[in-house]
């Protein structure tokens, strides 16, 4: 790792310090990037979604890893916070390719990143952790693993199950090196407490409906939160609607509603 790598790296442990929460902005290529940045965020990471629909792929472990990898240096480049990236399921069953795989996610000036369980077993995501974290020391990397368990999100058991399913997971990956625990899909602050309590690892909450709101997120615990798709969901809906305002309507209020201006977009990019 770089020493500039090498300082990200340990700034984004810090964010995740007890008593800590922060809001990571996940972009989906070096624009938005750069544009959150410019916001105030204190760290990025990638939206899997985001990264392949901007590239043509639909979401789901469907990105070639040499997209990945490049899109993640095109990011890099333009930024100076901390950057992690959505792993997905490390793109491959197999610990051992999900391990080669990190280098050039690595190389590429990545920090950290997510990996989740999705409808595999839990063992094989412990496997992913511990091959990745073993891979990460061989480089020299200090890689922060955020293990994503899809409990909730997926709906995988019975909703009674699935906090003491969550809490059982969140345990097993901290077992394997795991340095945070991402629970997308759980927004009921009991479950939220309870899972902070019995899991020793910083806990990560996605943005959703019914979400309670970030200073009450830091009273239950939470360390991490992340809005996922969401804002490209949102640009991507700004897209369609001022297009199609022009292309069926011949009308452009929606394309030009409070939008930047070119030298304001070029100056963010200025040396």
């Amino acid at each position: 790792m770089s020493e500039s790598q090498v300082s990200r790296a340990r700034t984004f442990r810090e964010l995740h310090a007890p008593g800590r929460i922060f809001v990571v902005a996940n972009a989906w290529d070096a624009g938005s990037a750069k544009l959150l940045e410019s916001c105030g965020a204190p760290a990025l990471a990638t939206t899997s979604a985001g990264v392949a629909w901007s590239h043509g792929y639909p979401d789901g472990n469907a990105l070639p890893t040499p997209v990945l990898a490049a899109a993640i240096a095109e990011i890099a480049r333009v930024i100076s916070v901390p950057l992690s990236v959505d792993f997905e399921g490390g793109y491959s069953n197999d610990p051992a390719q999900v391990a080669a795989a990190i280098g050039p996610v690595l190389d590429a000036g990545a920090v950290g990143i997510n990996l989740e369980d999705g409808t595999e077993s839990p063992e094989l995501l412990c496997a992913k952790i511990r091959a990745l974290k073993s891979a990460a020391q061989q480089r020299g990397a200090d890689l922060f693993v955020n293990a994503r368990t899809d409990v909730y999100l997926r709906g995988l058991i019975p909703a009674e199950r699935a906090e003491a399913e969550a809490i059982a997971r969140g345990r097993k990956y901290l077992e394997a090196g795991a340095d945070g625990l991402f629970v997308p899909g759980v927004t009921n602050p009991a479950t939220i407490r309870a899972i902070v309590a019995a899991v020793p690892l910083p806990v990560n909450v996605l943005v959703a409906p019914g979400m309670p709101p970030v200073a009450e997120l830091q009273s239950l615990g939470v360390r991490r939160v992340s809005v996922g798709s969401a804002l490209t969901q949102g640009a991507y809906a700004l897209v369609k609607r001022a297009a199609t305002q022009v292309l069926k309507e011949g009308r452009w209020d929606v394309l030009l509603d409070r939008a930047l201006t070119h030298r304001d977009l070029n100056a963010l990019f200025g040396k």
